[in-house]
């Protein structure tokens, strides 16, 4: 039994000798290169704009109001059209003024007459009293009399020059040349002074159009203040509600005077050509402003870009190998993005195949020839 045992551990062992002396095991097979695609890193003219909200503003607007009272008697404008400055608008009722300037002229030519009566009285007992005819009071009470009938004369010019503008006021004429708006009243309405509007005209060619700025950024629009802005210029480009591009160039004719302090942001006011009206008064439209960093760039396609964590990066081919490299971003122009630092133009970017990379990864650039199918 004893010797039945020892056999069998012999036999394990003789097996174990066996496989020991097998053939070894082959290694894991190295990994095929990743195929890739690639461009040449290029500069190229990178015109990006910054955006603000503006509104369209008239360069000059006026609420018409009545300084007199009484009732409309007479509308001439079309409304909505173009006026000349000085076209008379609304007639308020004229008839009380005309007579306040007929009873102020009546009291002038009464007044007149009296003064110079006081002064005839007056040179007659000048030449007594050098003479010693009359009393001396009698001269003063001449010259007092004199004086007051002066007053009364300045006093009576004065009620008839307020006549007269209550009159000119009694006609409402445009203050200048622009567009009016939908009148407020009819005809026949009664009007109190101040308080009712007749109607808005505002200024449209050139107009104007406001937005604000972070206080941070007002050195630089103080900087293009006053240039001269040539037809072709590109720096401010304004959107309309409908996406479309405005075709006439801006320029900056106003900076506010002052910072908002409750949002640190201040207003400019940029000036455009305004032919053919299509700039409303209160639109609200997009202004892009030319970015200052825009010119000769390194730009490269947006789909080569990774991002990870917040930060991005691409990959570039140094011969046979992917090389991760960390970028930092400009604007992104449509399918495209500008670079200011990673990347260098002649680099190699790798642009697809990079999703399966890892840094100092083995590359083909191309795409690798097709495999032959099976033979029968």
């Amino acid at each position: 039994m004893k010797n039945e045992f020892v056999v069998i551990i012999c036999a394990l062992g003789m097996l174990s000798w066996t496989a020991c002396k097998g053939p070894a095991q082959k290694g894991a097979p190295a990994m095929p290169p990743t195929p890739v695609n690639t461009v040449v890193v290029q500069e190229a003219p990178a015109i990006y704009y910054d955006k603000y909200p503006a509104t369209v503003v008239a360069l000059n607007s006026v609420e018409l109001r009545a300084q007199v009272s009484g009732f409309i008697t007479g509308i001439f404008f079309k409304e909505g059209e173009v006026v000349p400055k000085g076209k008379a608008l609304y007639e308020i009722d004229r008839r009380k003024y005309e007579a306040a300037v007929r009873q102020a002229e009546a009291n002038i030519m009464s007044a007149r007459a009296n003064l110079n009566r006081a002064q005839k009285d007056m040179d007659r007992y000048q030449r007594l009293a050098e003479q010693d005819a009359i009393a001396r009071q009698t001269l003063d009470n001449a010259t007092a009399t004199l004086e007051t009938n002066r007053s009364q004369l300045a006093a009576a010019e004065a009620s008839l020059l307020a006549a007269r503008t209550d009159l000119d006021y009694s006609v409402i004429n445009a203050p200048f040349t622009g567009r009016i708006g939908i009148s407020q009243v009819k005809l026949g309405a009664q009007v109190s002074p101040g308080s009712t509007l007749l109607n808005t005209i505002s200024s449209e060619n050139p107009i104007g159009v406001d937005f604000v700025v972070n206080q941070t950024e007002i050195g630089r629009f103080a900087n293009m203040q006053g240039k001269t802005i040539p037809a072709s210029d590109s720096t401010f480009r304004l959107q309309l509600p409908d996406g479309s591009l405005y075709k006439h160039a801006g320029k900056i004719i106003a900076i506010d005077r002052g910072v908002d302090a409750q949002t640190g942001t201040i207003k400019v006011r940029i000036e455009f050509e305004n032919p053919n009206d299509e700039l409303k008064d209160g639109m609200s439209c997009v202004l892009n402003v030319l970015n200052d960093l825009s010119g000769q760039r390194v730009i490269i396609p947006y789909k080569a870009v990774t991002e990870q964590m917040g930060e991005f990066f691409v990959f570039v081919a140094k011969d046979s190998i992917a090389v991760e490299r960390k970028v930092h971003l400009g604007p992104k122009m449509r399918d495209q993005v500008v670079v200011t630092d990673g990347v260098a133009p002649g680099d190699q970017l790798i642009t697809e195949g990079f999703q399966r990379l890892r840094d100092s990864g083995r590359i083909q650039i191309g795409t690798p020839p097709q495999q032959g199918g099976a033979k029968h």
